[in-house]
């Protein structure tokens, strides 16, 4: 019998949601531990860094990284399983493109933890104490991770030798990717582990060429009707999301938020969906944002950048606030 692979899975940060995936490729599971022994899942499995540490380079063959980089302990590991590893995967939409996580670009440590730790009305704290990388207490010298101003999905950090997107990804792309490994199949450094089309591919949703004069919320509809949801008003990141994910949240009447990342050859998701939205609204042309017919249309949009960026901010080209 061959030698079983070796395959490794880390949290950073993220919500935890990507390692439950993990779980969700339900009785495949048994297909994965006939194939591979996984040498590191600090969420799983009692094993220290230092034991990552003592192996050989490259002597992991796949590791599953999940979750954006934003704090120096992060970084130090992501630096370290990419040595220790022959394959990196970034797994989940925080690690291919920053998440959720990267929303924290709009800002930077010093407000976040001004409004955490001493502006917060809910927080007792009159001493203004916050967090410090070092705490001197009788049993010796405590230390935490210093929280960067910046957040990075992992390829802005480290080599990155494939992307599996999603948030989660969906349980049919990691069997997918893990059969691939497994039979040495895998595509060309760089790619993206999921279909080169766009959620509207996918969505069972008929399509027309209605305008519309106004954006909503889902939850400003009175009734969502079973036909697109862009042509009722209400923004869904279908048009500029890549797919993979069979378009499970429109089954269930819910608009697309954009987890799969950019569509492929799209370089910002947000720039196209506003590109996509001046396009129903009936603005023809290049869009331009300075123009008071996209204001206008702008202005319909309750939150922008947690709508078209919220989980690929720190990989657009916006990147993060100028502070």
């Amino acid at each position: 019998m061959a030698d079983k692979l070796k395959f490794a899975f880390y949290w950073a940060a993220s919500c935890g949601g990507c390692e439950i995936a993990v779980l969700d490729i339900n009785e495949k599971i048994l297909d994965v531990v006939e194939i591979a022994d996984i040498l590191f899942w600090p969420v799983a499995i009692d094993v220290k860094y230092k034991d990552v540490e003592a192996m050989e380079d490259e002597h992991i063959d796949v590791c599953f990284f999940n979750g954006a980089v934003r704090t120096s302990e992060q970084e130090h590991i992501a630096r370290l399983l990419r040595k220790k590893s022959k394959v990196l995967v970034s797994f989940g939409a925080c690690a291919v493109n920053g998440g959720i996580p990267g929303l924290a670009n709009v800002t930077n440590r010093e407000e976040i933890y001004t409004d955490s730790y001493t502006e917060n009305p809910t927080t007792d704290n009159p001493d203004g104490t916050v967090p410090l990388l070092k705490t001197d207490v009788p049993e010796g010298e405590l230390t935490l991770p210093e929280i960067y101003d910046t957040v990075h999905a992992l390829h802005q950090v480290v080599d990155v030798d494939y992307f599996l997107p999603g948030c989660p990804p969906p349980p049919e792309l990691i069997v997918k990717a893990v059969e691939a490994i497994a039979s040495g199949e895998l595509p060309p450094k760089g790619a993206v582990l999921a279909p080169a089309k766009s959620v509207c591919d996918e969505c069972r949703y008929e399509k027309s060429e209605k305008r519309i004069n106004s954006i909503k919320r889902i939850y400003e509809v009175e009734k969502v009707e079973d036909k697109c949801l862009l042509e009722q008003g209400i923004i869904c990141m279908g048009p500029a999301t890549r797919g993979g994910c069979d378009a499970r949240c429109l089954d269930a009447w819910m608009p697309c938020t954009g987890c799969g990342g950019p569509t492929p050859n799209s370089k910002d998701q947000g720039a196209k969906m506003i590109s996509a939205l001046s396009s129903i609204l009936g603005i023809d042309g290049e869009v331009d944002m300075e123009d008071p017919e996209t204001e206008e249309m702008l202005d319909q949009v309750r939150d922008i950048i947690g709508t078209f960026y919220k989980y690929t901010l720190p990989d657009s080209l916006l990147k993060r606030k100028v502070m």
